[in-house]
């Protein structure tokens, strides 16, 4: 008995779910809901439960495979930038060592040669050996430089 009832009022009620569903207010100022929209009155449709739009169509799985490429190629790209900007933190920092050594050895170091035009070894002028300093300084400067 009780499946009949049960039955009876799906059936009843299944024509409901799949109607349009109207809103609008009526000339006494109530709000009406129904499944026709009045011929005198702007009625809103109201959306949800049965009467929600329908779902988007499943994406197709070449949809899919180009959305997973694009993500990898994404992760590819900034590993590749990551890489990139610690070789370049490396390098920049080896030639910051290079240039301090170098410097040091024209602050610390005595007498330094040269190798002349004619392949013989000179030592270095006052001036040269300034020249020298000076140019060692502004290398370290500019390869230890903080960017």
């Amino acid at each position: 008995m009780n499946r009949i009832i049960v039955l009876a009022a799906a059936c009843l009620l299944a024509p409901l779910a799949s109607a349009q569903l109207y809103k609008y207010v009526d000339k006494d100022g109530k709000t009406v809901y129904t499944d026709q929209p009045p011929p005198d009155a702007i009625a809103k449709p109201v959306y949800g439960g049965a009467n929600a739009a329908p779902a988007p169509a499943p994406k197709t799985f070449v949809d899919r495979d180009k959305e997973l490429q694009k993500g990898r190629d994404k992760v590819r790209d900034e590993a590749k930038k990551a890489d990139d900007k610690a070789n370049l933190a490396a390098r920049r920092e080896e030639d910051c060592k290079i240039a301090t050594s170098n410097a040091r050895m024209y602050e610390e170091g005595g007498r330094m040669m040269k190798t002349n035009e004619q392949g013989e070894r000179v030592f270095l002028s006052d001036e040269e050996l300034e020249a020298a300093k000076a140019k060692s300084r502004r290398e370290v400067e500019e390869a230890c430089k903080k960017s």
